[in-house]
């Protein structure tokens, strides 16, 4: 078991040919998935970041379309000049650098840069209203779990009158005695720490390894028999015994396991 923990995990990339041949037909689904799709594959953090994509991209339109039509024929025809062809041009004629000193025509600029404030921050107070109630929509349909009103408490002072678990229970009944219901001491929690990112690690690499392998029933070259699957074990609670309760440690070794004390609080 600790061998296949240390090594590392190796993911299946077959090559294909289909992987050099240029696609566009992804960002027509793209462009058709909804919000409910985004949201389901990808969550609400993935939702809101594709709104900022979308709003970004709204801001942008809007600015284009003000600045080709508005304010690029006011700056090239800022001075009376004989203009030449435009691919023959300096880009300082469509700059605002163009429009001679003292000119009526400054206005456009201030009026481009209101329009495109209010237009980013309409478009903004809409898109926070949206994501507003997408949020609150999932929060309350989500089922309730007691890992949301959970907080994990670290170094608990050591006290000579009371134990760690009466330490803690007593500091919340005092202090926040309507949100308090109980609480769990977890002894070493480095370990435990260390337990779940193993049992993770070892999840990934059996996930990986169902994921390329199949059944097979061909018959085998040698014996000319069918090959047959091993069969998992079931996982039987009452075989396994685990104590985790630290009134059964020696009192030299419970002194040892209470100067990590760790309580998780619900």
């Amino acid at each position: 078991m600790r061998r296949l923990i240390s090594e590392p995990i190796k993911h299946s990339d077959p090559f294909r040919f289909e992987r050099l041949v240029p696609s566009a037909s992804w960002i027509v689904r793209a462009w058709q998935a909804t919000n409910e799709e985004i949201l389901a594959a990808g969550g609400v953090d993935a939702l809101v970041f594709l709104r900022i994509v979308v709003f970004s991209i709204r801001v942008f339109i809007i600015a284009a379309m003000i600045c080709v039509f508005l304010l690029l024929p006011v700056n090239y025809y800022g001075q009376e000049m004989q203009h030449k062809q435009i691919h023959s041009e300096s880009l300082e004629v469509f700059t605002i650098g163009n429009v001679k000193e003292g000119s009526k025509w400054f206005w456009t600029h201030c009026l481009a840069l209101y329009v495109i404030s209010c237009s980013a921050c309409v478009l903004l107070h809409f898109e926070y209203k949206n994501i507003t109630k997408m949020r609150l929509a999932h929060i309350t349909g989500s089922p309730v779990n007691p890992s949301h009103f959970t907080v994990l408490v670290r170094s608990i002072p050591c006290s000579q009158n009371h134990s760690y678990s009466k330490s803690v229970e007593d500091f919340f009944s005092t202090y926040y005695p309507a949100s308090y219901v109980s609480h769990q001491m977890v002894y070493r929690a480095g370990r435990v720490d260390k337990l779940m990112k193993d049992a993770e690690k070892m999840y990934r690499m059996l996930k990986t390894i169902e994921s390329q392998t199949k059944k097979s029933y061909m018959p085998c070259c040698l014996c000319g028999k069918s090959t047959h699957s091993f069969e998992a074990l079931n996982n039987d609670a009452e075989s396994v015994e685990i104590k985790t309760s630290s009134d059964e440690l020696q009192p030299s070794q419970r002194e040892k396991v209470e100067n990590f004390g760790t309580s998780i609080v619900l």
